[in-house]
């Protein structure tokens, strides 16, 4: 699979954290798989058009979550353990269900992740607590 990342310099999110997020995104969805490597720093940041610390911060913060882990000599690779159990299937079904139905209703996958996020940052009972 060839790693689709992108960054949107417009957005207010750093640059890092969308990096970080988009390849957790496609941990968490099964795109990437345990000993999957990703592209080295500099040819990601080459890539993005970013400097080679902001990804350098990224897989630092991906490597302290548990989701990928550094090789000597392999780069860096999807750590073993990382991916999907049978809760995250259902959650996947669940978004993938959300998207189908967004897009069916013609929105722009800007405009499904904007709802999202609404959604994560509304008060109530759809607001994580924390562990």
């Amino acid at each position: 699979m060839t790693l689709q990342v992108r960054v949107d310099l417009t957005l207010g999110v750093p640059p890092y954290e969308q990096i970080r997020s988009q390849i957790a995104g496609h941990v968490g969805a099964g795109n990437l798989h345990p000993g999957d490597r990703l592209p080295t720093v500099r040819d990601l940041a080459a890539d993005l058009g970013v400097a080679v610390g902001t990804v350098a911060r990224a897989y630092r913060e991906l490597e302290q979550s548990g989701l990928v882990q550094t090789r000597r000599r392999l780069g860096t690779v999807v750590a073993d353990g990382a991916g999907r159990g049978a809760a995250d299937e259902t959650l996947q079904r669940s978004a993938a269900a959300l998207v189908r139905a967004a897009r069916a209703e013609g929105l722009s996958d800007d405009a499904v992740l904007d709802l999202v996020r609404g959604t994560l940052m509304a008060p109530g009972p759809t607001r994580a607590t924390g562990p």
